[in-house]
């Protein structure tokens, strides 16, 4: 593993974890859990796909195993996807 893939930098680029909540009430519950950790500037629903994603914009280094124990504490999981940077 590299600090890239254990953490969420911050800046524009964020990072997208999938979830296996399946309710847009559920999706909000995550959002308003994850919004009260420190240094959580924005927290955006992608309902579009399946599984739904989230993505997290911060403003400092927070820990990819953070936002997923925040997650488990309302009763859902979320595994961060793939590359953080996209391929030109």
């Amino acid at each position: 593993m590299s600090f890239l893939s254990e953490n969420i930098i911050p800046g524009n680029y964020g990072k997208i974890f999938r979830t296996d909540a399946k309710k847009e009430k559920n999706l909000l519950k995550i959002k308003e859990t994850l919004l009260k950790l420190h240094g959580i500037k924005e927290v955006i629903l992608n309902q579009d796909v399946f599984p739904f994603e989230f993505e997290i914009h911060t403003s400092k280094v927070i820990k990819v195993e953070d936002i997923e124990n925040a997650v488990k504490t309302v009763g859902f999981h979320a595994i961060a996807k793939g590359s953080i940077f996209a391929l030109l």
